[in-house]
């Protein structure tokens, strides 16, 4: 299955300085903003996990051509093999960060299951017919000490490497699992120990330096949410940055209160860049990262208060779920799971996010909660942009247990993705109602829909070497 062929150091050096490439991606990212296409196919975690429905978890094809008669349908599925994977996040075998490998496609995608630690590789050669073409079963997994997939990147030389949150019992500590360009795992990433607990992570290897986030142990989080559970230490607060070429952990910030369940790591596109942000989704605040003076720092810049709602018997947090920064750096948008709400900061001044505009839809409190006839239950989730910047996509399913506990309702009636149209030049959004994506209208009953990638790379998986 390896297409790819190995350049030497000095070669791969050359290439770099000279921003000339000849595998997958861009040589840079405003390469990829004037060469990219606009997207005309989605692929988007579908699954069954929690639900009254008897059948396995799948990949859909979601058709995203305004000039298709199919448009914003769901058009073709790949089915996995066993049931109760809880398919989650995924990510591609090759992105701009390994553009000097002569000969590798982003081509498969790599799709782990998060409760059943069994990793799928689809073939995506036929965009909107792929196929599922590996397994790597959970047992060659748990050798390594390792369970729960979660982030997957494709790593410079054509290898990927995938954040794992606990060890093979569901415990902690978690670690990092790599495979190889056959995706054939070659073993544990990161000597043992290095952390404890383990979620989302983003390298800058022009800054040799890796950022991990924190969860929990796959045993607190796998039953749904329980608040006990944050006051006896059981959910992270750290940030992790790594030597990116050694392996091991160089410093960790300890966030306190303000960084309660860090979740989604995003550095700034550039490159030369040490800037970035972390959502801390309990906390519902966003962290501004970045190194000065050989050490990285890291501080609250954008906050969301709790809310009182008459359901509660406490102030109902926003839950930041996820963030994205968008190809030319200039805005950071996020969501707020259960307040509703889906917004835009400018960044232009990373340490000052300037708010430039927001949605209210969906969740306890969002403005908006119908579209097309159709009850928007929980709020924005999953986050994608396209890669022109002006076309903004989500989903609405957290993780099943939780949603479960938060959102019931959507166990009967499935997801939905959405979609804003965005005008960067103004900094303002506005909803489509005429794009709407069913996913409580499947044959074989109503799935949730999480994570969105596009073909040609998007805004939360490509790196630049």
């Amino acid at each position: 299955m390896s297409d790819a062929e190995q350049p030497s150091e000095s070669e791969t050096h050359d290439h770099h300085e000279h921003h000339d490439h000849e595998g997958p991606g861009y040589a840079t990212p405003q390469a990829a903003i004037e060469e990219a296409e606009r997207e005309r196919t989605a692929y988007v975690m579908g699954l069954h996990v929690g639900q009254d429905v008897d059948a396995p978890d799948f990949l859909a094809v979601v058709d995203v051509d305004p000039d298709s008669d199919t448009y914003s349908e769901i058009i073709n599925r790949v089915k996995m093999p066993n049931k109760g994977d809880e398919l989650h996040h995924f990510g591609w075998n090759a992105c701009s960060s390994s553009c000097h490998m002569d000969g590798l496609e982003r081509r498969h995608l790599v799709i782990p299951g998060q409760r059943s630690s069994r990793i799928h590789i689809v073939d995506t050669k036929e965009r909107r017919d792929p196929e599922l073409t590996k397994v790597i079963e959970p047992e060659t997994v748990y050798d390594h000490d390792l369970s729960a997939p979660h982030t997957v990147h494709c790593i410079p030389d054509g290898e990927i490497l995938i954040s794992m949150l606990g060890d093979a019992d569901g415990d902690l500590p978690g670690g990092f699992l790599e495979l190889n360009d056959d995706f054939e795992v070659q073993g544990r990433w990161d000597p043992p120990g290095e952390i404890e607990m383990n979620y989302d992570y983003w390298y800058q290897p022009r800054q040799n330096v890796m950022l991990s986030t924190e969860w929990a142990a796959p045993k607190t989080y796998y039953p749904g949410f329980d608040l006990e559970d944050v006051e006896d230490g059981k959910y992270g607060q750290h940030l992790n940055f790594w030597d990116w070429e050694a392996g091991t952990v160089e410093q960790t910030i300890d966030l306190g209160e303000d960084g309660l369940i860090p979740l989604e790591a995003r550095f700034l596109h550039t490159p030369e860049s040490t800037h970035g942000y972390v959502g801390a989704a309990l906390s519902s605040n966003i962290i501004h990262f970045h190194e000065s003076n050989g050490e990285y720092h890291a501080e609250p810049v954008i906050e969301f208060d709790d809310r009182e709602h008459e359901g509660w018997d406490m102030p109902v947090p926003a839950l930041v779920t996820d963030i994205l920064i968008s190809m030319d750096d200039r805005y950071l948008f996020g969501s707020n799971w259960l307040h509703g709400e889906v917004w835009m900061y400018d960044i232009s001044d990373p340490s000052n996010p300037r708010k430039a505009d927001s949605i209210s839809i969906g969740g306890y409190f969002g403005d908006i909660q119908q579209v097309q006839g159709r009850d928007i239950v929980a709020g924005p989730q999953m986050l994608q942009l396209s890669l022109d910047g002006e076309r903004l996509y989500w989903t609405t399913s957290l993780f099943s247990s939780w949603d479960n506990q938060f959102f019931p309702e959507e166990a009967e009636t499935g997801s939905v993705m959405l979609k804003a149209d965005v005008d960067p030049r103004t900094g303002t959004m506005s909803l489509d109602r005429d794009f709407l994506v069913d996913f409580g209208d499947l044959p074989e009953g109503p799935a949730r829909a999480h994570e969105i990638r596009w073909p040609d790379g998007d805004c939360t998986s490509d790196v630049w070497q």
